[in-house]
């Protein structure tokens, strides 16, 4: 039987939960529920609509009002979804390591985005959420939503999200594992299972670097985070509407293992979840394989992890920050980004036209490209400044072939050349291709070397 909805917002809520069958769980079952299948593709769908639809009970706002968020995650598109169904202009702050998937989703959804730093915590005047409570105060009209002191966020999860949990499951459920971004979900579930089923264990699954995983493991409260990739959950303070009472313990995830795990679950089970469904599910891993007698334990595929092909699920970005395990070779092997011979680097053959180098530069977001034969010889290299000087006075040299206008005059390095000797090519504004035996093996860039250094100081 086919339901016909009247707007997007009735297919928020009511999302399915799988039992992992791939998984090596322990002596437990693990549950997953979909909120990657909410309209939005994510949890805060729920809060989105809830959050509004008070305001509005309450009197608070009118359509035609301006709604202001800072948001370091899914909220930001949750309420881009319900803003312009209900008549509202949205401006959005969110920090500046929100993937490009979710700002390009945002504006595309009619949101106006102001991007300010990731780096500084609450009380700079960049911090995100204080930015967008500057904003809610001088703009006329306005209404700062505040989800970390909005009691209609947890109240979304109390009565809907909790019920709907109990009842899916058969009234039979002893621990949920669950991420704390705003403090809705772990707030909300907190109240309603209080009532329902009081000695169901709530189960933190915390980023490596948020404050959380100490407060709720020995009961200090550490002012100073520090930085972690993965987005929407973690924390630098405890939000106003935070209940944690019934958290009895909290796994602290590095970012390695959230992405590591967000992928195996894609492999696994066909679960396409994003950075923090990796958190949550390596969190509920090590609490089911932790214990002795058989448990039945829910977790959440907070979002779709298709805001995260350009991060999590994209092998170059892992690979830069050192999150891919990768043969090392001692050379200038382990410093090149795209090797040739793994079929990553991209190139161009010198008879194709001018047009084809242009594509995938901007395709691919590089900036150059070798040019080699069909045979694997390479010719030259043509940048963007090559092709500049080829067609901004003649348009039409665009389908001229690229062999009028690549550089032939290469600066090649063998693989075993010292790091340090690539800087004076660097100095002066060229790139090192990298050659083994005389045989073409991939280009070294300024940022492949800055990438291949950040990953040797152990930074990530």
């Amino acid at each position: 039987m086919t339901s016909i909805y009247n707007n997007v917002l009735e297919l928020i809520g009511n999302t399915p939960i799988i039992r992992s069958s791939k998984l090596d769980t322990g002596p437990c079952e693990l549950f997953i529920k979909l909120e990657s299948q909410n309209p939005g593709g994510s949890i805060k769908d729920r809060i989105g609509l809830h959050m509004i639809e008070q305001a509005e009970a309450a009197g608070l706002i009118k359509p035609g009002d301006t709604l202001v968020e800072g948001t370091a995650g899914n909220t930001g598109l949750a309420l881009a979804l319900v803003a312009p169904q209900k008549g509202y202009r949205l401006i959005l702050v969110i920090p500046d390591k929100m993937s490009r998937e979710k700002i390009s989703n945002l504006k595309a959804m009619g949101a106006e985005v102001i991007i300010t730093r990731s780096d500084v915590s609450k009380g700079h005047p960049q911090y995100y959420q204080d930015y967008a409570k500057r904003i809610a105060d001088e703009t006329p009209g306005s209404y700062f939503i505040n989800q970390f002191g909005n009691d209609a966020n947890p109240s979304a999860h109390e009565h809907g999200t909790g019920p709907e949990i109990w009842q899916q499951m058969n009234e039979n459920l002893d621990a949920i594992v669950l991420g704390v971004g705003s403090s809705g979900t772990v707030t909300g579930l907190s109240r309603y299972f209080a009532k329902v089923a009081p000695d169901l264990e709530l189960i933190l699954a915390d980023p490596e670097g948020s404050i959380l995983t100490e407060y709720i493991n020995e009961g200090t409260l550490n002012g100073k985070s520090k930085s972690w990739l993965v987005e929407g959950i973690g924390e630098d303070f405890l939000p106003l509407i935070s209940d944690f009472t019934r958290v009895s313990k909290a796994y602290s995830i590095s970012d390695r293992e959230s992405f590591a795990t967000g992928r195996d679950l894609l492999l696994r089970e066909g679960i396409l979840g994003g950075a923090s469904t990796g958190t949550l599910i390596a969190a509920a891993l090590r609490y089911c394989r932790a214990q002795s007698t058989p448990k039945r334990v829910l977790t959440f595929a907070c979002d779709t992890g298709n805001k995260y092909l350009s991060k999590m699920y994209n092998d170059q970005w892992m690979r830069d920050l050192g999150f891919l395990d990768v043969p090392q070779h001692g050379n200038l092997r382990d410093v090149i980004a795209r090797p040739l011979d793994q079929g990553e680097t991209i190139i161009v053959r010198p008879d194709e036209p001018i047009a084809n180098a242009y594509k995938r530069m901007k395709t691919y977001d590089i900036s150059q490209l070798p040019v080699l034969t069909e045979e694997g010889e390479l010719q030259g290299i043509i940048d963007e400044s090559d092709i500049l000087l080829a067609v901004v006075d003649c348009p039409e040299c665009f389908s001229e072939p690229v062999s009028t206008a690549m550089v032939s005059d290469l600066h090649t390095v063998d693989v075993n050349t010292n790091v340090r000797d690539l800087m004076p090519l660097f100095a002066a504004g060229f790139v090192a291709m990298v050659k083994e035996k005389d045989r073409f093996i991939g280009l070294i860039t300024r940022l492949d070397l800055l990438n291949y250094l950040r990953r040797s100081s152990g930074l990530d």
